[in-house]
């Protein structure tokens, strides 16, 4: 009788331990089920901490960093879909690559983090290249001119930083060039500082500050499309360019990129890009300024 109870609770417990574990597997399962539309997943990355270009085909999904409310160049539109100039870019990467795209959005102050913590494969979200962020990420060929500006309301505009008070601030974005520059060359201006686009422009709006520094592109549309505003200062600091990046040492991902840019700009890929999402809001004097090609 003894032996037999006890071999009935062995029984027992054996079931319950392949319960948890089949328990397990499927909240595993459901985990996964659950990603995408914007949510990552890096589970799949190497020991490296990112995927390569045998890995993203492999699994048929390539996820992409892009803003989502940096109209036009990353947004999500009317009907919910993403929409803007960097975004036509990665529509072609992914059909060229044979991968759908998820697309997750990022801001300026996690654009390298996403990267690193594998939650993205590329960043296409306006990133400038920079000394310092090329010892972070790997950057590919640019594929859009830019430099620095500053837009400040009509009715006291700011043509020259030396125009800017004691007390008088100008908002940035955190993780932007412009921060950057600012508190290194003119540590002596306030700066209000904001984590998201849409919460600069508001902010600007609101009248929170003298004057709006971001890059040049961003500000002079943003004059364009707001009445009461004006590019004071339309090009601040050097000519710089935006790129796509990845992950430090992704180079097959990197090559890829390179060699489909090169590919790209052989079709004038970027003036069909502009004339697609840029031209309503810059017209076609800025065209050739903006945009590079890799021949």
């Amino acid at each position: 009788m003894r032996k037999n109870i006890i071999n009935k609770i062995t029984g027992l417990t054996l079931i319950l331990a392949l319960a948890v574990v089949g328990l397990a597997g499927c909240g595993s399962t459901d985990k996964a089920a659950e990603q995408g539309s914007g949510e990552a997943t890096s589970a799949e990355s190497s020991s490296q901490g990112f995927r390569t270009l045998d890995e993203i085909k492999k699994s048929g999904t390539i996820n992409i960093g892009v803003f989502s409310d940096k109209s036009p160049f990353g947004y999500v539109d009317e009907n919910g879909e993403y929409a803007g100039y960097d975004v036509y870019l990665a529509e072609r990467l992914g059909k060229d690559l044979g991968v759908e795209i998820n697309y997750v959005s990022t801001e300026a102050a996690n654009r390298i983090e996403y990267l690193q913590t594998g939650k993205v494969d590329i960043i296409l979200a306006n990133f400038t290249v920079t000394e310092e962020r090329a010892q972070e990420v790997d950057f590919a060929l640019p594929y859009m001119n830019v430099a620095l500006g500053v837009v400040s309301p009509k009715d006291e505009v700011v043509k020259s930083l030396d125009d800017i008070g004691e007390d008088d601030q100008v908002i940035v974005i955190s993780g932007t060039t412009a921060e950057t520059y600012l508190t290194k060359n003119y540590p002596d201006i306030k700066l209000q500082k904001y984590d998201a686009y849409a919460e600069a422009k508001s902010a600007f709006e609101n009248g929170n500050g003298v004057a709006w520094a971001n890059d040049n592109t961003e500000v002079i549309a943003f004059a364009i499309e707001n009445e009461g505003y004006e590019v004071g200062i339309p090009s601040l600091g050097d000519q710089d360019t935006i790129a796509p990046a990845v992950t430090k040492g992704n180079e097959t991902l990197l090559n890829w990129i390179n060699d489909e840019l090169k590919t790209l700009g052989k079709e004038q890929f970027f003036h069909a890009d502009y004339e697609k999402t840029l031209l309503d809001t810059y017209g076609a004097d800025y065209e050739e300024t903006l945009v590079v090609e890799q021949q």
